[in-house]
């Protein structure tokens, strides 16, 4: 018994030391970034066993590995990929002889993902769900053969009441449909959903639930991507979860304006491959068939438009660098709206690149945000953007949750991703990059309008904050690339 006694410090000692040797050696070889290599390294050591096993959970490199690792053979549509990173689509009929540098873009984005652009498509923003939700569920009621809905969120109140009920009279005429939600987001209202889905005959299934202990060290890994897709042919996508706060008709408790989009054309086939792709891993079910996917239709659109997929996998930074490359391109204006802002450093400095070579940077942010603590990390970075030349606009009550970067009022991108670490780096999103004047002029006037009802935040507002606020502020920025 002496002997244990005497013994046990230095094994507990031992132990420790090979814990801290072991997770250190692992975020050497594989913390590509090497603030967050510095950090971890140091809270490993700093924290003994506990840092360990916070980097075990949340390390990202591991979450990297074990997603692609899951994934395995992904699906792919039987489409051409132009390999040699040439735009095509008939680019010329979307892009006006002014925006030629735009093709530099297209070059850019088809060398990033393994997405072809296509053309002939029809897209039609749907601004909040007052206008979303009403076309969504009458889509639901007119689906002849198969329906397929992704979404982070399914609340339990009266906006998911409704998609339930209409889901459910889909399935009760013999429509085939499957629906994907986040378990993380499942639990967003109590009771989840998703029991009460699947109660009414509704196939569902929650992607990566957590309550494991086994499962744990992914609850980062979510999936973000909002998709509805109707028979195969027209679907929506873009920012908007299924919750009645977007509904501001219904006078809810917590109002959140959001921008949705309608897509027609062959743009509806690579969204599809996107759901099909979740669904397959969650469940092991594959979805095959005209049912599912049929030849795209032929619509009257002119939008040019590119379905992109990003993820913790082999899909990691495809957003980042087609962030990055819209920045580089741009040559006279560039419009952001986010909820959610953090950008890393390379894509701040080109933004600031971009307003030092004469492009105006205009950024719409909420002024109240609905996560405190991102809001804080974000502040205390935007002196930043400031200092480069860029423009930011704190929008008003409601809660601004729309997500939208307009380049040259020419070029659209729309989808699930924020700018900030948790889209870029850790969840599974879905964008839409769109050539198409049209859509790109009313995507510029919608974002002008909202930036005449926002306060334009300077530079001396940033620094003139008080001492505290600004030390709470930096403090919380530490752990940006987990907020």
């Amino acid at each position: 018994m002496r002997f244990f006694s005497d013994i046990w410090p230095h094994l507990a000692g031992t132990v420790t030391l090979l814990i801290s040797l072991i997770a250190s050696a692992h975020v050497v070889m594989y913390k590509r970034d090497v603030r967050a290599a510095a950090g971890w390294f140091g809270l490993i050591w700093l924290v003994p066993v506990l840092g360990a096993m916070l980097y075990v959970m949340l390390g990202i490199n591991r979450i990297q590995r074990r997603a692609s690792a899951m994934l395995g053979e992904r699906l792919r549509l039987s489409m051409d990929v132009d390999t040699t990173g040439l735009p095509g689509a008939g680019l010329e009929t979307a892009i006006d002889t002014n925006d030629n540098h735009l093709y530099d873009l297209a070059r850019v984005v088809n060398r990033v993902t393994s997405s072809p652009l296509c053309g002939g498509n029809d897209i039609a923003p749907l601004v909040g769900g007052d206008e979303a939700y009403p076309v969504m569920l009458e889509a639901i009621d007119s689906a002849k053969r198969s329906i397929t809905l992704c979404t982070y969120i399914f609340d339990n109140d009266e906006a998911g009441w409704a998609f339930a009920r209409a889901l459910e009279r889909a399935v009760n005429r013999g429509v085939r449909v499957r629906v994907l939600i986040d378990a993380v987001g499942s639990r967003y209202s109590f009771p989840p959903m998703a029991r009460t889905i699947r109660r009414m005959g509704i196939p569902v299934a929650r992607f990566m639930p957590t309550f494991l202990p086994w499962s744990m060290p992914y609850l980062n890994l979510r999936n973000h991507r909002k998709s509805l897709v109707i028979d195969g042919r027209f679907g929506f996508t873009g920012g908007m979860n299924i919750r009645v706060g977007h509904w501001l008709s219904k006078q809810p408790k917590h109002p959140t304006m959001d921008l949705h989009f309608r897509v027609e054309g062959p743009i509806v086939s690579q969204i599809q491959g996107a759901f099909i792709e979740d669904w397959t891993f969650t469940t092991g079910e594959e979805l095959s068939g005209p049912e599912w996917l049929p030849e795209p239709a032929e619509t009257e659109g002119s939008a040019i438009a590119r379905a992109i997929v990003d993820g913790p996998d082999e899909d990691l930074d495809k957003l980042r660098w087609t962030l990055l490359g819209a920045l580089s391109a741009a040559r006279r204006s560039v419009r952001i709206i986010t909820p959610y802002f953090l950008p890393d450093q390379p894509i701040i400095t080109e933004l600031c690149v971009a307003a030092m070579r004469g492009v105006r940077v205009d950024i719409i942010l909420p002024q109240n945000g609905n996560l405190k603590a991102v809001q804080w990390a974000s502040t205390a970075q935007l002196w930043q953007v400031l200092r480069g030349g860029c423009r930011v606009f704190l929008s008003p009550p409601p809660f601004d949750h729309t997500k939208l970067f307009v380049v040259d009022e020419t070029w659209v991108f729309m989808g699930s991703a924020n700018w900030d670490p948790r889209s870029l780096r850790l969840n599974f999103e879905l964008n839409v990059e769109v050539y198409d004047r049209i859509l790109a002029g009313e995507m510029a006037r919608l974002f002008d309008e909202r930036m005449s009802q926002a306060r334009l935040c300077t530079l001396g507002d940033v620094d003139s904050r008080p001492m505290p606020i600004k030390l709470r502020d930096g403090l919380f920025r530490l752990f940006a690339p987990y907020l």
